[in-house]
């Protein structure tokens, strides 16, 4: 009797641990741990100007994690990373996207973010954003320095672009304040101004194609040119790491030569509390399913699983590095 009571006991005690299993697995589930699956919900996608890269990615983001998860996502235009970052600490967004050099200064708390370090972190490096310096052939400019009193567009207020147009500047000896007249357009004022010549020239940093870049170069032709700006690289690499040399294909807007320019990387971020879950399913589909988004835009065909957990010094969220299988 004594040994039957004993086995009846070890098998309630079995029943006890895998139903105790059971309701972890359960918890764990609808916290979107390790299964990499989202818990359903609303989530908003920080972008960019209408005519750029990340506002036509974001929305093929969206459309790709409302038709493979839980999730119902949506793409909001906004001013680029500078504003991204802000207002997805803020709560406001969700997911945003950025340059690396804008999030290495937010997570460091410099920089546009002086003295206030945010709590973010990426889901993944994505694709790199081309330096598009365009200007008028008959502005009389022929590298950043000569930008010296032009109207120039540094792009929209708080985005990327206008941190590395001023950055820029400040590498070629000006001041971005009082040595230009400093425009800060989004992408279809800019057009517009280069087009009717109330600008001279644009900084605008993004991937290739930029539909805005190629409508003014389809229409002006030879009255637009781009400008190598490696030379002014060195000096931005004393700022940020992250910046690189690459090159403008002569296929991206139809030129005659390719040209030389300064590369950095795109990250997609989120705030450092966002559903492990959720991160995970959203990282898998970005390197699972970059056909469909190269299907949107030709920029997501850069996006790679060996790439993708390079966001240094931004921290890889812990549900980003399980879908990509890399160590805490």
């Amino acid at each position: 009797m004594n040994r039957l009571l004993a086995g009846l006991t070890a098998v309630a005690l079995a029943l006890t641990a895998v139903a105790g299993c059971g309701g972890k697995q359960r918890t764990e589930q609808a916290a979107g741990g390790p299964e990499c699956t989202a818990a359903a919900g609303r989530i908003t996608i920080a972008t960019g100007n209408s005519g750029g890269v990340y506002y036509v990615l974001g929305g093929g983001l969206a459309q790709l994690i409302s038709n493979n998860t839980a999730l119902r996502a949506t793409a909001a235009e906004t001013g680029a990373s500078v504003q991204n970052i802000q207002q997805l600490s803020a709560g406001t967004y969700d997911v945003a996207f950025s340059l690396a050099d804008t999030a290495a200064d937010a997570v460091a708390g410099k920089g546009s973010f002086d003295g206030q370090a945010q709590h973010i972190q990426a889901l993944a490096r994505i694709y790199p954003n081309s330096t598009q310096v365009l200007v008028r052939t008959d502005s009389g400019i022929d590298s950043v320095a000569d930008m010296r009193g032009k109207r120039i567009s540094t792009g929209s207020p708080k985005s990327g672009t206008e941190v590395i147009a001023n950055r820029l500047l400040e590498a070629a000896g000006l001041d971005p304040a009082a040595d230009i007249q400093a425009q800060r357009l989004d992408l279809a004022k800019t057009a517009d101004g280069i087009k009717a010549g109330t600008l001279d020239g644009l900084v605008w940093s993004g991937g290739l194609p930029t539909a805005q870049l190629t409508d003014i170069v389809t229409s002006m032709r030879d009255r637009v040119k781009f400008l190598d700006v490696t030379p002014l690289l060195p000096k931005l690499k004393r700022v940020n790491e992250v910046y690189d040399s690459g090159v403008i294909p002569a296929a991206a807007y139809g030129q005659p030569a390719d040209v030389p320019t300064i590369v950095v990387p795109n990250l997609l971020l989120v705030r450092e509390d966002f559903p492990v879950g959720s991160a995970c399913a959203i990282t898998r589909l970005l390197v699972d399913h970059k056909a469909e988004l190269a299907s949107v835009h030709p920029a997501a065909k850069d996006i790679s699983r060996e790439l993708a957990s390079r966001t240094a010094p931004v921290p890889l969220h812990p549900g980003a590095r399980q879908a990509l299988g890399v160590g805490g």
